[in-house]
């Protein structure tokens, strides 16, 4: 029977944040399956998963460290990780909403779309504001020719 030979405690505490990155994986995987609509799904897939991938990635870091490597692209694939895909799941969700998909039957609120009607209404009123100055300057220089 082999024993695991952990000669160091940041050893231990590597290998616990690279479980804990597995599991949070593994949640987000299931939460993509169960999650009813895109809107919880995205959540789930973008949290979930991004905690997992640097919890497991700050786990290799620590153990490499403990090697006595100093790896940059580990250190740029946290930030990177940290940075796009929480941006990513937002530019995504927000087109899906754009784009009127619809929510499951469970929402409870939408915050969003009230935001997005008085935009709409804004849009609208300076767009009628701009033609109808545009006609009235041209009209005035047709009138001074």
């Amino acid at each position: 029977m082999s024993s695991l030979n952990v000669t160091s405690p940041i050893e231990v505490v590597a290998v616990f944040l690279i479980l804990i990155g597995t599991i949070f994986s593994l949640l987000s995987a299931i939460g993509l399956v169960r999650l009813p609509d895109i809107y919880t799904r995205s959540h789930s897939a973008s949290k979930s998963s991004t905690v997992g991938v640097l919890f497991t990635l700050i786990g290799a870091f620590l153990f490499f460290i403990m090697e006595g490597v100093f790896s940059i692209r580990l250190f740029l694939g946290i930030f990177f990780v940290f940075l796009t895909a929480p941006v990513a799941s937002h530019v995504i969700v927000r087109a899906a909403y754009r784009s009127k998909v619809e929510m499951c039957d469970e929402t409870v609120q939408d915050e969003l779309k009230d935001l997005l009607e008085q935009d709409e209404a804004n849009y609208h009123t300076e767009t009628k504001d701009e033609e109808t100055d545009a006609s009235s300057s041209n009209k005035s220089e047709k009138a001074t020719e």
